[in-house]
């Protein structure tokens, strides 16, 4: 046998690895992220002593927390209940406890500021050709290792350049750009929570729309007190399965689903979307069961988007979803029972078009993000007259 030199050994074995990793996410997992067995579950797994010595003007008391013996404290937002000692910073990066007092850090310092089509959120039911005034913050309380946005989500507040716009500012701000609503997107709104509330507040109060794009990983009290003046919501259901949950985006799925029923019960309007991750979210029988779940909990009509994983973050060495993936789960949705289901990121995809769920006629032709045909009465179809759910009028009463 042929000797080969030790460069030329890790050469081949290199080169084979990155023919196989592709195909294969258990050796994409192994390899690329040695320190991570998965995601896991999250909860308790604070910074110890990484808090700020004094408060900076970005500060604000949270919002719902308890303080207990030692001067620890609780935070109460989200199911991951952080206890932080003095000096701690939370899960989400974004909370501190300073003198056995709970801060968000994250108050009135944006890192990201878009006036973006409503349909980008996405949000399909939700005044169609408007646009919405978005603002994110950084801070995630979620580690999924397929994030978007990592770069915000996984960094602390002092960590990204930010923006100096408190609650009135960005009401002016959403005024001035002739934006319909205020979506507090991009990262985590659930980590800036604070923010959001007063912010939401005083939008509501001017007219103005207030949009959540959510992991939905919120507790039950502060999702009540925030849906008094939330419009709606894009809420990511990123499976139906716990154990997933915790490999791959280190939360629970039993809160999430909470969150549904408590947006339904208070008359939200909202949205469901699903990133079909290959290896992870693709299997149809679990597509089933959740949409069984849909329909006995919430009913029919809240919209399901399919939407197309590309790599990126930790599963960079995936391959995007097979467009006939999420074909297959559109069709087993829509057979279950559920009213309107889309796919998403496939540009000129049919599954991008709103049909009446009646009479299967074309309501809303979309093309990207334009709207070449519009075939509503209001809130009906202009064939049937059937009531199509969604937000279709503004405050006004003017139609689209």
């Amino acid at each position: 046998m042929k000797k080969i030199s030790r460069r030329r050994f890790l050469y081949c074995s290199a080169a084979f690895l990155s023919a196989t990793l592709p195909t294969c996410p258990a050796l994409a997992f192994g390899t690329k992220n040695r320190q991570h067995s998965g995601a896991d579950d999250i909860r308790g797994r604070v910074f110890k002593g990484d808090a700020p010595k004094v408060l900076w003007k970005w500060s604000k008391e949270g919002f719902l927390y308890k303080k207990i013996k030692n001067g620890k404290v609780i935070c109460g937002i989200c199911p991951n209940r952080c206890v932080l000692a003095e000096g701690d910073r939370s899960v989400c990066r974004s909370r501190v406890n300073i003198n056995g007092t709970l801060y968000s850090l994250a108050y009135g310092n944006p890192c990201a500021i878009h006036l973006d089509p409503v349909e980008k959120k996405p949000l399909y039911h939700f005044r169609p050709r408007t646009t919405a005034f978005s603002i994110a913050t950084s801070g995630c309380n979620f580690r999924c290792l397929n994030c978007q946005n990592y770069e915000i989500s996984q960094a602390k507040p002092y960590e990204v350049r930010s923006y100096e716009l408190f609650p009135a500012g960005v009401v002016k701000e959403a005024r001035r750009a002739g934006a319909a609503s205020i979506a507090y997107t991009y990262s985590e709104p659930i980590t800036f929570f604070e923010y959001m509330i007063d912010t939401a507040r005083l939008a509501r109060e001017a007219g103005i729309y207030n949009l959540m794009i959510s992991n939905g990983y919120i507790n039950h009290k502060p999702l009540l007190e925030l849906s008094s003046v939330l419009d709606g919501a894009n809420i990511n259901l990123k499976s139906y399965s716990d154990t997933i949950y915790r490999k791959l985006n280190g939360g629970r799925l039993q809160p999430v689903l909470n969150t549904f029923e408590t947006l339904h019960g208070q008359g939200v309007h909202f949205e469901m979307t699903t990133l079909v991750v290959p290896g992870y979210v693709d299997d149809p029988d679990m597509i089933k069961r959740m949409c069984d779940w849909i329909l006995n909990a919430v009913g029919p009509d809240y919209p399901l988007h399919f939407i197309r994983f590309f790599p990126r973050y930790k599963l960079d060495r995936l391959p995007p979803t097979p467009v006939s993936t999420l074909e297959q789960f559109r069709d087993l949705a829509l057979a279950a029972g559920v009213h309107y289901v889309y796919v998403g990121n496939v540009p000129g995809h049919d599954g991008n078009n709103t049909y009446c769920h009646n009479c299967g006629k074309l309501l809303i032709n979309r093309r990207g993000y334009i709207i070449p045909d519009y075939n509503l009465n209001g809130s009906h179809c202009k064939y049937c007259n059937t009531a199509i759910p969604g937000v279709w009028e503004d405050a006004t009463n003017n139609s689209v």
